[in-house]
């Protein structure tokens, strides 16, 4: 790249720095003083870095990585270092609304106000969403960090030991005069075998837009200037005869310098040649998972809210397809937290009243039962007894009609009481 390009990629950068903000930054960070180890120090001083120049960072989901790129002597940024994230929540694609554990994904702005060195998750920097993009497109969400402790639920996480070394990075670069930095976070490396894969994705339209502004700095290896109109990024414009960029208004007249305007075109000619050739070459490489819009947002949102009330919900968030189908997982399960032992509280003592209640009824049915078992067994009692009393005085008339013959025949059987047995028959039948 000739001098004069150089010198045109410096100036477009320039207008992201400004002035000294010493007073400010000593407020931030009291407790993060460690020194960054020394190997680091040393690859800096072996491309041409200081230990307090300008940083830039950069974010890819996919690949599980955050840049470290620290500015040299000439004015261009080159990697100093990179970290392999510990975990970032949500999946590829950008944040819309708060509570969808989305991780964000665009360009933002870290200010020394930004640094939290007493977070309670060991060190962190807000990120500075939602930006002007983000605004402009409705989309809602506070305190998304970098940060230590290893746990997410919508930022990127790091180990304690990489963020103090990230923060060293920022604590040094605020110190040595540099006012804010830009953190890039993109879905993936937006490499043109990359976007060819991603060519289906509903979230492919902002990814393109990402892109310009990941192409420009892969020409210049400057961080871009960075604004909003027309709802969209633009990159390295400077308006004409005074106008202003409005996020949701049209982009007005703008100009950018024609070596960049140059070299972008080229690249963009190339790289978008080499998408339509990687087509083949990446078809059996499966795109991750990424989030299908606003409506998957809700789903999770929603979720989100069960979730910090304490209700039982799936242990993973539910994920919406492209086809309309919502995928929720089986298992159950509920954060611990005061919330979580509360609502456990709650439902552990509305489980025993209900069980109370139901063995009273239980209870009650059974003397019920039992006094109508008490009642039939008298009453069958009463019934045997009746029956028996009938049935002893039946036998005692059967027993009587069945003598008398008996006694004729021993009447006969005794001469002498042969006549009145016979007078006695004679009077029955009225002879």
């Amino acid at each position: 790249m000739n001098s004069s390009y150089l010198r045109t990629a410096l100036l477009v950068a320039g207008l992201a720095l400004a002035g000294c903000t010493d007073a400010t930054f000593e407020d931030i960070s009291p407790k993060a003083e460690k020194r960054l180890p020394s190997e680091i120090i040393a690859a800096m001083d072996k491309k041409g870095m200081t230990r307090s120049s300008p940083i830039m960072a950069r974010i890819f989901k996919e690949e599980g990585k955050l840049e470290i790129w620290k500015m040299k002597s000439n004015g261009r940024y080159d990697v100093i270092t990179s970290y392999d994230i510990c975990k970032w929540s949500g999946q590829l694609g950008p944040k819309f609304i708060e509570g969808d554990r989305q991780a964000p994904e665009g360009f933002y702005t870290v200010r020394p106000a930004s640094m939290n060195p007493k977070s309670g998750y060991h060190l962190s920097f807000n990120m500075g969403f939602p930006n002007a993009f983000d605004r402009a497109h409705g989309r809602t969400g506070a305190n998304l960090m970098v940060h230590g402790a290893c746990s997410s639920s919508g930022c990127y996480s790091m180990t304690d030991a990489q963020v103090e070394q990230i923060y060293a990075f920022a604590r040094d670069a605020f110190r040595g005069g540099q006012t804010e930095f830009q953190i890039q976070a993109f879905p993936f490396r937006m490499t043109a075998a990359n976007m060819s894969r991603y060519r289906n994705d509903p979230n492919y339209a902002f990814w393109k837009n990402l892109k310009e502004g990941y192409d420009q700095f892969e020409i210049t290896k400057v961080p871009p200037k960075v604004d909003v109109c027309e709802k969209r990024y633009v990159f390295n414009q400077v308006p004409e005869n005074g106008a202003t960029f409005s996020p949701t208004g049209a982009c007005p007249p703008s100009a950018q310098p024609a070596a960049l305007m140059s070299a972008f075109q080229s690249y963009k000619v190339l790289d978008e040649a080499a998408v339509t050739g990687s087509a083949a070459a990446t078809a059996s490489l499966a795109p991750k998972p990424s989030i299908e819009g606003l409506k998957e947002a809700r789903l999770v949102q929603e979720w989100t809210r069960k979730r910090a009330r304490g209700e039982r919900v799936s242990v993973e968030p539910p994920a919406l397809h492209a086809d309309g189908s919502v995928t929720v997982t089986a298992q159950m399960g509920r954060i611990d937290s005061p919330a979580g032992r509360r609502m456990a509280e709650i439902e552990a003592a509305a489980a025993a009243k209900q069980a109370a209640a139901e063995a009273k009824k239980r209870a009650e049915e059974e003397k019920k039962l039992a006094a109508v078992r008490a009642k039939a067994e008298k009453a069958a009692a009463e019934k045997a007894a009746e029956l028996a009393a009938a049935g002893k005085s039946e036998t005692s008339t059967a027993e009587t009609d069945a003598g008398a013959p008996a006694e004729a025949a021993a009447a006969e059987e005794k001469p002498g009481m042969l006549s009145g047995v016979r007078k006695r028959i004679g009077n029955l039948f009225g002879s």
